[in-house]
């Protein structure tokens, strides 16, 4: 039982040390003391001094109150989610968390009645615990020896190579005075440390950092979802945040106006990653996003994206054409970034000069000329592509088309000989020409330079390892979209979850509509045509439209029919 306690009863789980023991209440109660001295559990204090078989114990605990014994010697430290809850919590409990399965934390305890450690291993990790009974010799061991790894990843990974920040932008004034502060406080540092380290190896894409007036949070947006990762003390909320903004050169002192920064971490040789920083003043703090930038993602190849190959063949095609304008549309973390430079990773060589005005620059690629935008500097996105056309490009890229004026330039830019690439704030590629025409781009303009217009979102992967069939009522399948003839052949999947992936998901997986501008596409465009006259006659040329795109990966068993769903919704 936890050590907290002051006087132990002579029912359940007491009866069994005892018995195992061959203990007498007197000799019980001395043992007690002992361990209160010694601030250990009583079972600890008995299995050190081989009154009790640890083994042996475990398994009539388990029969006794029907939980599963584990062997602790079957796991890998590195892979424990022991980040969820705080070193001094386990070893005050001697609870070890073992791994997550949906809400549920299965963590390893040698006494099952020990209720208030299961209480403050809910409130601290927000999920729901769940036992599960381990020897509790081995249990001291595995502890110490979990939270000696954790140590030793923070200190390999993130304390030595915290030195290579790269810390760029931001206010220098007291930069070196915070700097000199946060080396003092050196639990921040390994905290600050660790849940940026945590990011990448979940995979997350954003840390979201939010103080409220009792909450201080910490959430991850992992495969597009955003999940709470960690509850800190409000206290330490400044501390923590005011860690972040010396790592990416803010000004500490500037809490009333949002900033933006920059952290590059080298993880290895080979390998660097950086973190865009982002402040906003909020009622309670300021809450800090960072963006994390993997450049290898705009290197894993076109055909991981996820395109149909009708598709990719369209999407290659246009890209290899020597002029023309290409556009990618959807919303903010569709991926359309990395749509754009996996692109421009297959164009990229000796032979073409490649310029790029991003606001700012996410992914660097060398051999690639890129420019970040700076309004306040007047260098807008308009000006970069006026620089471009000076300095014989063959092709450019830019960020967005947010204007008449940048829409103008990268048409006529398109029409001379240059191809050019971009991306459009619209729902469907039909919507994208309608928004060029309201825009003032005339439309023998769009006509003449437009080569592709393509929207994307991205859909959650089922996980290969739990997926489970789903069998839909046929009146759900063909209100989702499907056809009475599809469906004889027709196998869905749903989502389960496991210990290797995220609510039954993992990773993600692109739902493309690819349109290029056919003849009487053309001609509608020429009479004015609206959105949802161009969406019709996109239907009937045969387009498929994002929901079409994503009952094919449904189909094909690649994600489940609610995420479709859920990134498809009118």
């Amino acid at each position: 039982m936890s050590s907290t306690s002051a006087e132990i009863k002579i029912t359940g789980f007491t009866k069994l040390l005892m018995a195992e023991g061959g203990l007498s209440d007197s000799d019980i109660r001395s043992h007690q003391k002992q361990a209160l001295q010694e601030q250990i559990p009583v079972i600890t204090q008995l299995v050190n001094n081989r009154l009790i078989n640890s083994k042996s114990l475990a398994l009539k605990a388990s029969v006794e109150y029907g939980l599963p014994v584990f062997d602790l010697a079957a796991i890998d430290w590195r892979s424990l989610p022991i980040n969820l809850v705080s070193g001094n919590l386990i070893r005050k409990h001697r609870a070890l968390p073992l791994f997550i399965r949906g809400k549920t934390l299965f963590v390893a305890m040698s006494d099952p009645t020990d209720h208030l450690a299961v209480e403050d291993i809910k409130f601290q990790s927000l999920l729901r615990p769940e036992i599960i009974l381990v020897e509790d010799d081995k249990l001291g061991k595995a502890i110490e020896a979990a939270l000696e790894v954790a140590n030793d990843v923070i200190t390999e990974l993130l304390d030595e190579d915290l030195e290579k920040f790269n810390i760029a932008g931001g206010e220098e004034e007291g930069v070196a005075e915070a700097q000199a502060t946060a080396a003092d406080e050196a639990p921040v540092v390994r905290f600050v440390n660790k849940i940026l380290l945590d990011a990448i190896k979940k995979g997350a894409s954003d840390v979201h950092i939010e103080p409220y007036e009792k909450l201080f949070r910490i959430r991850f947006r992992q495969d597009g979802i955003l999940y709470t990762v960690s509850n800190p003390p409000v206290n330490i909320a400044t501390r923590i945040i005011s860690r972040i903004k010396v790592m990416s050169r803010l000004d500490i002192a500037e809490r009333r106006v949002p900033q933006d920064g920059r952290v590059k971490m080298i993880v290895s040789k080979t390998r660097a990653i950086d973190f865009r920083v982002s402040t906003c003043p909020t009622l309670f703090g300021e809450k800090v996003v960072l963006r994390i930038l993997d450049p290898t993602v705009a290197r894993m190849g076109i055909e991981k994206l996820g395109f149909e190959p009708a598709q990719m063949e369209l999407f290659l095609k246009a890209i290899n054409k020597p002029y023309g304008l290409i556009l990618v549309t959807g919303p903010t973390g569709s991926g359309k970034t990395v749509t754009l430079y996996t692109a421009l990773n297959i164009l990229n060589s000796i032979d073409r000069n490649i310029s790029t005005a991003e606001d700012p620059v996410e992914i660097t690629v060398e051999g690639i000329n890129q420019v970040n935008v700076n309004n306040k500097a007047g260098l807008t996105f308009a000006n970069a592509l006026r620089s471009f056309l000076r300095q014989d490009p063959d092709i450019i890229m830019v960020g967005e088309v947010r204007d008449l004026e940048t829409a103008d330039i990268a048409v006529k830019a398109a029409q001379t000989g240059h191809l050019v690439l971009s991306t459009l704030h619209t729902n469907d590629a039909p919507q994208s020409l309608n928004r060029l025409m309201q825009m003032g781009v005339a439309p023998f303009n769009i006509v003449s330079a437009v080569n592709l217009i393509m929207a994307q979102r991205l859909a959650r992967r089922l996980c290969e390892n739990c997926k489970e069939p789903a069998n839909y009522p046929p009146n759900v399948l063909l209100s989702a979209g499907f056809r009475e003839e599809d469906l004889p052949d027709l196998v869905t999947y749903r989502a389960k979850g496991c210990e290797q992936c995220t609510n039954g998901y993992r990773g993600r997986v692109g739902i493309y509509q690819v349109m290029t501008l056919s003849e009487k596409m053309s001609e509608l465009i020429l009479a004015g045509g609206n959105s949802l006259q161009l969406t019709q006659l996109a239907k009937a040329e045969g387009i498929n439209d994002l929901r079409a795109s994503g009952l094919n990966k449904v189909r094909d068993g690649v994600t489940s029919l609610e995420e479709i769903d859920r990134i498809t919704k009118e």
